[in-house]
């Protein structure tokens, strides 16, 4: 089993192989502008993934760049995979081209490990606490919470077929089980929500409280990290960190060591899967 065809994965391993491609021949990028026509800004934008080579170009680069049979065939089936729409393309009038960015890295990834400080993981909470976090954006349209709401249940639907190899591992602070966001109901429904899932998803979920008792953790004060983590060995783990004000996906390698070490030290210092669920359902319980 394999994750689902993204064009967003396709369209970052085609760049990615054409970059460490041209730099493993040492081809300046002046040959390529002169032998294909391009601007440099142009070829750019190919490797940073802006712009997708048409069919023509590609083929050219591919004899530039001496790949062999097998490889061409490979190239050109990324080239025609990240030509296709995903799901998330239907909300890009909500989200901007980060955040659909990571939409569609997720739904090609093998696995998603995720730190959550104060809040239960988009990809694990209900409808209702998802649209008690938005409501106070008095911004927001409630036709647009609703879209967003839809759009955060669409990114769930991996966690629910077991046919798809996709797992999840979450470390969330003691202080998310008692934060009720929503009021008291809204809380004990999203806990009883979690203890459920981790329940009939062993396979793919690994949920770990960081316990109140913990007495330091490389991510306290941190928000939100997100380490994405794919099959392919051509593809290297990315990171997602999210503050009030900034987001962004991280492909530094230094920065996602870090980031995956940290993650690494939180999970240790974190319950076990067992006493996790039953400090769920404990403070589930204790809801007024």
């Amino acid at each position: 089993m394999s994750a689902p065809a993204s064009p967003v994965v396709a369209s970052w391993e085609l760049a990615l192989r054409l970059k460490r491609r041209r730099e493993q021949l040492g081809v300046e990028v002046r040959t390529i502008t002169e032998t294909l026509g391009f601007t440099r800004n142009y070829w750019s934008a190919v490797e940073n993934e802006r712009k997708i080579l048409s069919l023509e170009s590609l083929t050219r680069i591919v004899e530039l760049f001496e790949f062999d049979d097998e490889e061409k065939a490979e190239l050109l089936a990324l080239r025609a995979a990240a030509k296709e729409r995903g799901w998330w393309t239907r909300y890009s009038a909500l989200f901007d081209n980060e955040i659909q960015r990571l939409y569609g890295l997720e739904q090609g990834a093998r696995g998603v490990r995720d730190y959550e400080n104060l809040l239960v993981p988009g990809l694990l909470q209900t409808p209702d606490y998802t649209r008690a976090i938005m409501m106070p954006d008095v911004t927001m349209r409630p036709v647009e919470v609703d879209q967003r709401v839809e759009a955060r249940l669409r990114r769930q639907a991996r966690l629910f077929d077991e046919n798809d190899p996709f797992t999840f591992t979450a470390v969330i602070s003691e202080a998310t089980l008692r934060q009720q966001i929503g009021g008291p109901r809204v809380l004990r429904n999203q806990l009883t929500h979690l203890a459920t899932l981790i329940e009939r998803h062993p396979g793919k979920l690994d949920i770990r409280v960081i316990p109140f008792t913990a007495t330091a953790c490389g991510l306290f004060g941190g928000a939100t990290v997100v380490l994405i983590d794919f099959d392919n060995p051509q593809l290297p783990t990315l990171a997602w960190q999210e503050t009030v004000t900034t987001w962004g996906i991280i492909d530094d390698p230094t920065q996602v060591r870090n980031l995956t070490t940290t993650f690494e030290d939180a999970y240790r210092l974190a319950l076990d899967a067992r006493a996790t669920l039953r400090m769920i359902h404990h403070h589930s319980k204790e809801i007024d």
